[in-house]
């Protein structure tokens, strides 16, 4: 896992394929994905196609929505055209219904790496946006550097900071930040917080920065609910 975000493919490729010798009931449907994707990365479609064939069997077998995500997600890695871009857009819909989010963010990141190869900047950066909000939110580091990457790609210039400034925020920040991902409107925090709407927009500019996020609109995804 941490070679496929980290992008040393080859090395993730002969670790996952370890991991994958021997079938059990859950170790050896985690290891699939990785060995998919490192495979296609890698360039050999021959690994990435017979741990397809074996997820595959396994996702339509359990009907999980995680399964049938990373199903959809691995055999998306493997297409092409308007095929890959469902594939994409299905299993991040059916993460989004999943309880395993990190593995949300890595569809979105791996569909924001495919759309910036066909070179759709501006969709691209979206979902590596989206994809970076919610690494740097869980301390993902390894797969928040690869989506930077990926972003300066884009020509987009991205701030770098450290993994751990979620912690940063200030008590008061982070009261802000709370409100304002639960829906609250400006003067609504100031009236609960007893401060100015202006103090207000000045904390959330700070909370954008730390949290490398561009709006409230990813508060969400950035500083998802414990």
């Amino acid at each position: 896992v941490l070679n496929n975000g980290l992008g040393r493919y080859p090395a993730a490729l002969a670790a996952a394929a370890r991991a994958s010798e021997h079938e059990d009931l859950s170790f050896f449907s985690w290891a699939l994905p990785e060995v998919v994707e490192a495979a296609a990365r890698s360039g050999e479609p021959q690994w990435a196609a017979a741990a397809l064939e074996r997820l595959s069997q396994r996702a339509r077998a359990g009907s999980t929505e995680w399964g049938l995500a990373m199903e959809a997600r691995s055999r998306a890695l493997l297409s092409e055209g308007e095929v890959a871009e469902r594939l994409y857009r299905e299993a991040i819909d059916r993460l989004g219904r999943s309880r395993i989010v990190v593995h949300q963010g890595r569809a979105r990141l791996v569909y924001g790496e495919w759309l910036r190869r066909e070179g759709r900047r501006v969709d691209a950066r979206e979902q590596l946006r989206a994809a970076r909000g919610m690494f740097i939110s869980m301390g993902a580091e390894a797969f928040a550097a690869r989506a930077e990457r990926e972003l300066a790609a884009t020509a987009e210039t991205v701030r770098h900071r450290s993994i751990e400034h979620r912690d940063d925020l200030t008590a008061q920040e982070g009261e802000v930040a709370r409100l304002a991902r639960d829906g609250f409107s400006n003067p609504e925090i100031g009236s609960r917080l007893f401060i100015s709407p202006r103090t207000v927009e000045y904390h959330l500019h700070k909370v954008f920065l730390k949290l490398g996020v561009h709006s409230r609109h990813e508060l969400p995804r950035a500083l998802p609910r414990r």
